[in-house]
Order: structure tokens, then sequence, then C-alpha cells
């Protein structure tokens, strides 16, 4: 069967922020690394709500959208990932405008 919202939740402290989308959450950890969980809500199509997410640290920010979510870097550069169906990450910032 389909994998349940909570299930692989983090059972860990040392977090810092918390945002849930539709599906899936994404947890930021005081290392500045985030922790993702969730499904893609039992969908035949590739949601992609983990794809491509940061794994290096240096994030002081997280939100979530539908299925996908975004992270404010400590450099002020955003980081998007997961759906791209309706240009929810075609066009994030990358520099300084």
């Amino acid at each position: 069967g389909a994998v349940g919202q909570g299930d692989g939740a983090p059972t860990c402290g040392g977090f810092v922020a918390i945002a849930c989308g539709w599906y899936h959450s994404v947890a930021l950890r005081n290392d500045g690394t985030v922790v993702r969980w969730g499904d893609d809500g039992g969908s035949d199509e590739d949601d992609g709500q983990h794809d491509d997410a940061p794994t290096c640290g240096g994030l002081v920010a997280i939100a979530c959208g539908c299925g996908h979510s975004v992270a404010l870097r400590n450099d002020g550069t955003v980081v998007p990932w997961g759906r791209r169906n309706r240009g929810q990450r075609d066009d994030a910032p990358t520099g300084d405008g």
C-alpha cells in the first residue's frame, strides 16, 4: 500500500523548523540540513516531492507547496525541489536578482 503521511517522520531532536505540503513534510535541522518524509498521495504520476532535495548544509529556512519544497541557503540563494508540472521550480531565483 501507499506510505502514510506520518511514516518515516523523524523521531530524534535537533530541529529548528518544519513545513508541510499536501502529502509530504520537511524539517530543518539545527545543522542546516533537511529531512523529508511522506509520499505522492497515491498518484500514478511521478510527483517528485523528494527529487533533487538538497543534501548539503547551510540551509536557514524551508517552505512547502502542494508537491514541491524550497529552502533558503545562508548565502541568500533559493533551492527548489519536487514537482515541476506547473512551473513550481522553473522561475526560482538563482542569483542577486
